[in-house]
């Protein structure tokens, strides 16, 4: 097991990295900017380096200052928890280079994931169900453009190849409109990911977003830890989360599952990882994968018992992993809300000194938040200053349980979205399981303030 491991990040997940750390005995060294001072895990961190000013670029996405940390304080690791550099394959590299080891998967994992067009051609070797599409990089020719996008079915997606994040998508409903959205698309994709390559896919009119979580070692050895659905999102952005997914066959799962799994040894895939499916009419269809810990975790972990962020640093340090499928039981029912600081209906960021924060709390309540009374929320970064956590024994508990829990929170000085989480969890179609990716945003414009 390493001794000391830098963890370069910031906001709870720093404090997530912390506590795994504290569990294994390792000594968890955290870097943070100049807005980040103030943060709980500064606090109670045993060292910590200050890497730069306020903007990501020139702290949390400034590779040489984080190496440079990583060197003074003697660290042998270096997670890199999700956003900013996690999924950065020349960082894992420059990181594996400078003598560290990263915890994650290799620099060329990311790279053939973190390339949507060479990732589903893994995907497709691998026998994982993907969308039908393109073969590869759309070509320039129109008349082939337009024979592809014949031969899928309109509606399609244009999609970047290098994107992430909701951004570099296009949908495109007529032969008439297609060249043009190609261009656009490539010119977005060009400026926004350094990579102008694009991709089409069928475009599916009312998909659920079911994703699996996988944890593999250096060994081949590879479990799955079931599904989540990820469903209620607002401009591709995940709102609430939720495992198992309601009302999705077991032996479908398992099934999807497996497969998963078999990609990951064929690929030779180390680290925790995230298969992220669009599920429609009884199927699922690839869409990427996230070589990272994923903001949604929590729920993972609650109806496992497994914990996602010491297994990562376990099988980084070349353990084997401690577990095997057979051992994997699923019980009872999680639910995840993201706590933004945001108008919880305009959505406009709400940063500023937090006056009162009380959190929920009782039986089956996680709530994971660097944020504390008379805490200054930057307004640097993404609006998320926290995450609730639910667990029941069944759906209906845990939903019940999250209504009390959000009735409990308490955060003045700032706005943030806890007053939409109630109203969703009193909505009846969200109780009744299985909404669409479209729902929410359809709901939010039902409700208009």
């Amino acid at each position: 097991m390493f001794k000391k491991i830098l963890i370069a990040n910031r906001g709870e997940i720093a404090l997530r990295i912390q506590r795994a750390c504290k569990e294994l005995g390792v000594r968890g060294v955290i870097v943070y900017s100049e807005a980040d001072r103030e943060a709980k895990y500064v606090k109670l961190a045993e060292e910590a380096v200050c890497i730069g000013p306020a903007p990501s670029a020139q702290s949390y996405l400034n590779m040489p200052a984080i190496i440079s940390a990583a060197e003074v304080t003697d660290s042998e690791a270096i997670h890199p928890g999700y956003g900013f550099l996690s999924e950065n394959a020349d960082f894992a590299e420059r990181v594996e280079k400078s003598g560290f080891k990263f915890i994650g998967p290799t620099p060329e994992s990311i790279r053939m994931m973190g390339d949507k067009v060479s990732a589903k051609q893994a995907m497709i070797k691998a026998g994982v169900p993907c969308v039908p599409g393109s073969e590869g990089e759309l070509p320039d020719n129109p008349t082939e453009m337009k024979r592809i996008a014949k031969a899928i079915g309109y509606p399609v997606i244009i999609k970047a190849a290098g994107g992430g994040g909701g951004r570099g998508m296009r949908v495109v409903n007529t032969e008439a409109a297609l060249i043009n959205a190609v261009q656009t698309t490539k010119a977005e994709a060009g400026a926004a990911f350094g990579n102008p390559a694009v991709y089409m896919e069928k475009f599916l009119q009312n998909p659920r977003h079911v994703e699996i979580q996988i944890l593999a070692d250096q060994f081949k050895n590879v479990v799955y830890l079931g599904e989540r659905d990820c469903s209620m999102q607002r401009r591709h952005q995940k709102v609430i989360e939720e495992a198992p997914a309601p009302g999705i066959a077991r032996k479908l799962i398992e099934k999807v599952g497996e497969r998963c799994a078999a990609a990951c040894k064929k690929i030779g895939y180390r680290g925790a990882g995230t298969f992220e499916f669009l599920y429609e009419n009884g199927e699922f269809y690839f869409i990427e994968m996230n070589t990272r810990v994923q903001v949604e975790h929590p729920v993972t972990e609650f109806i496992t018992g497994i914990d996602i962020v010491k297994t990562q640093i376990q099988v980084a340090a070349g353990e084997k992993l401690p577990f095997s499928q057979r051992q994997i039981t699923f019980k009872g029912h999680a639910i995840e809300c993201r706590i933004n600081a945001e108008d919880p209906f305009k959505f406009t960021p709400s940063p500023g000194r937090i006056t009162m924060w009380h959190a929920a709390g009782g039986p089956g309540v996680r709530v994971d938040s660097h944020a504390y009374t008379n805490y200054f929320v930057p307004p640097n970064y993404d609006s998320m200053i926290g995450k609730l956590i639910v667990y029941g024994d069944t759906r209906e508990q845990a939903l019940a349980r999250m209504r009390t829990a959000l009735a409990e929170c308490v955060v003045e000085g700032i706005q943030t979205n806890i007053p939409l989480h109630r109203e969703i969890m009193n909505d009846a179609k969200f109780i009744a399981g299985g909404t669409n990716i479209h729902y929410l945003e359809e709901w939010l414009a039902s409700h208009k303030r």
